[in-house]
């Protein structure tokens, strides 16, 4: 079975809340969810790691895993979608708590890269 990433990265700025926030907006993305209710999708939280692979302190990402077909021609649209909802999610942020939100960065990444 074919399964692809898309890693999402929170900035230092961000705390724990942000990232399970920003985990149960991405379950509840239309598009995002309904690859998941059909097992094409799951979205995890994953303790950061550096090149090296090491833990790197108390850092989570959330990784995107696209799995079987999606993996495949649909791959881009996932990532595109992923972007589009996590600026939502910023944007959000932004309305409803004081200060900036962290800044995110959406990457595809291999299956075994964290």
């Amino acid at each position: 079975m074919v399964t692809r990433g898309i890693r999402i990265r929170l900035d230092g700025t961000a705390s724990e809340g942000d990232i399970g926030a920003l985990h149960k907006w991405l379950e509840r993305e239309k598009p995002l969810a309904d690859l998941a209710r059909t097992d094409q999708l799951r979205i995890d939280e994953r303790s950061r790691t550096d090149e090296a692979g090491a833990p790197m302190g108390i850092g989570m990402d959330i990784v995107v895993a696209v799995i079987g077909g999606a993996a495949g021609a649909m791959f881009q649209t996932v990532v595109d979608q992923v972007i589009r909802s996590v600026e939502a999610w910023r944007a959000n942020r932004r309305a409803v708590e004081d200060g900036e939100p962290p800044e995110a960065s959406v990457e595809p990444v291999r299956p075994d890269d964290r």
